[in-house]
């Protein structure tokens, strides 16, 4: 599947060293203001090649719209764009055209299609997520006019909370031919009560399956998530109130502004997990498609660790995710 969303529709496009990686979005309104500007400051969050704390590989990503705007503005009809593969040197590849490489999606894409792009892992690769950053550009647009916003920040790094600590985490694993992975949280703001549908049109479940679709994620938590286990229901429940003119109001957020897979109108607070790396200098130990047992260490330019760069696209998964349900509360709003 490589397309997501109800009402806002976005499909992906392109591989790691192939031309070119896009999205086609459909379903957003028309009248929106929206241009290259608009994407460029989330397309630099993720960029790689920007310190020693990713990848060295040089890509602009500068991005081009195909399709949809018109002076300036969305006209309703698909919004098609993309950016292109500059600085992709296959060739680092050719030693691991027959190895399937540990913690990579190398081996379940060879068993379920019985080929491979193995030029820096194609569709599977991390940068696959260029094409959900642009998406999530016009997501944000469009909800910008709505006062909902979007925000995220590093929680921890191999374990490790202190911000001051995470780049010495990410550099001695570098160093030491390593990996490491952590944890990133989300915040959106602005969002009103009454998003989402009851059983299985529910919003904390949707936010779900679109971050973990996220190559690298491996757990999503909403709210306290995992730690609401091991407290008792008078400490978990949020106490509400209500102002003088009847609006109603939460006194904490444990649920993370969720309740019944509903939007409850306070902050939707998000927690991904992300693994290491799994491209690693280090020898490893694999098997080739012949089936013999061999040893591998991954060549190519990757990431000692992806959480500074997934925090933008854990923030557009997001955000693709409201503007769907937005839409989709207009869409089923009560006829008068």
């Amino acid at each position: 599947m490589n397309t997501s969303g109800r009402f806002f529709r976005f499909t992906t496009f392109g591989e790691s060293h192939g031309k070119a990686l896009g999205v086609v979005v459909d379903g957003c309104p028309a009248g929106i203001e929206f241009s290259e500007t608009d994407m460029m400051p989330l397309l630099e969050r993720r960029r790689p090649g920007l310190s020693p704390l990713s990848t060295p590989r040089s890509e602009s990503d500068t991005p081009e719209i195909l399709s949809g705007i018109f002076e300036g503005r969305t006209t309703g009809m698909p919004v098609a764009m993309m950016v292109r593969n500059k600085d992709a040197r296959s060739g680092d590849y050719e030693s691991a055209r027959e190895l399937f490489r540990p913690g990579h999606a190398d081996y379940t894409y060879q068993k379920k299609y019985g080929t491979r792009d193995y030029r820096g892992g194609g569709r599977s690769s991390g940068r696959e997520t260029v094409s959900r950053v642009m998406a999530g550009a016009l997501a944000m647009k469009m909800l910008s006019g709505n006062s909902i916003s979007f925000e995220s920040r590093i929680a921890s790094v191999h374990g490790v909370s202190d911000p001051g600590l995470f780049e010495d985490e990410i550099l001695s694993a570098k160093s030491a031919g390593d990996s490491v992975g952590g944890v990133v949280e989300v915040t959106v703001k602005g969002c009103p009560g009454g998003l989402g549908d009851p059983v299985f049109g529910r919003l904390d479940a949707a936010l779900s399956a679109a971050l973990m679709s996220v190559g690298a994620v491996k757990g999503v938590e909403i709210g306290d998530g995992f730690s609401s286990a091991e407290v008792y229901g008078s400490e978990n429940n949020d106490p509400m109130t209500a102002d003088e003119n009847g609006n109603v109001r939460f006194l904490s957020n444990h649920a993370g502004g969720i309740l019944g897979g509903i939007s409850t109108g306070e902050d939707i607070v998000i927690r991904i997990a992300v693994k290491p790396t799994p491209s690693i200098s280090s020898d490893q130990q694999t098997v080739d498609i012949h089936g013999n047992k061999r040893l591998i260490s991954t060549g190519g330019r990757h990431d000692p660790c992806i959480v500074p760069r997934i925090t933008v696209v854990a923030e557009s998964m997001a955000a693709v995710v409201i503007a769907d349900f937005w839409l989709s509360a207009r869409a089923y709003a009560p006829i008068k």
